[in-house]
């Protein structure tokens, strides 16, 4: 059972991530030391390493593992930087975040998921994660602005107050768009007045909770 399992995730690894080019050796790694099935209930352990999403409970999925290679591919996140992460889910994607950057801030609106999620990575003994739970569907307070804004479920248009946020020369990832037709977009504030957006990839994952078409933010 066990030579299976660490089968499929080399599987995963070489045989959907690689393949979608996901090429980044940072994030290949970080795929690699962070498993997938210790996020998984266990009648999913059969399915961890799938490139499908998998429910996690309260109507919430765990992205497949190609999206989340691609959008970590996307951001770049280097060593020394802080990273707000919208939806922590089951932590999964949290944890590969904090392989990756120096600080993540996670914030999730069902207080269960944000304890469960807490659970693992403790587990993992990963500590430069700090939880919050919270409907950010439309701003997150923050202290200070922030280097890398990932969000895990999709907008129909991307709150203006996350673009604020940014530190210049800081990253957001967001999914962008409304059923069948969903486009991954990379936002670089590159001044203190002005955004550049970029689309990566296409896909089609869950609408963020409680979110609403906004006016439109002009980049």
């Amino acid at each position: 059972m066990v030579k299976n399992q660490n089968n499929a995730r080399f599987n995963m690894l070489e045989q959907q991530v690689r393949p979608s080019d996901v090429l980044n050796p940072r994030v290949l790694d970080a795929l690699d030391k962070i498993d997938r099935k210790l996020f998984v209930e266990d009648y999913l352990i059969g399915l961890a390493y799938a490139d499908t999403a998998l429910p996690i409970g309260f109507g919430q999925v765990m992205l497949s593992p190609v999206t989340q290679g691609r959008m970590l591919q996307a951001l770049d996140v280097k060593t020394d930087e802080t990273v707000l992460e919208i939806g922590t889910g089951n932590g999964y994607f949290t944890a590969l975040l904090a392989q990756l950057a120096q600080q993540v801030i996670s914030v999730e609106i069902l207080p269960e998921l944000s304890a469960g999620a807490q659970q693992c990575l403790e587990k993992l003994n990963i500590n430069n994660v700090t939880f919050a739970i919270g409907d950010a569907s439309k701003s997150w307070a923050l202290a200070d602005r922030v280097d890398v804004i990932v969000i895990t479920a999709a907008f129909v248009l991307v709150p203006e107050a996350y673009c604020h946020a940014l530190k210049v020369g800081g990253r957001m990832l967001a999914v962008v768009g409304e059923a069948t037709m969903m486009t991954a977009q990379l936002i670089t504030r590159i001044s203190e007045r002005e955004w550049q957006t970029e689309s990566v990839f296409e896909t089609v994952i869950p609408p963020m909770v409680n979110a609403e078409p906004q006016t439109e933010f002009e980049f």
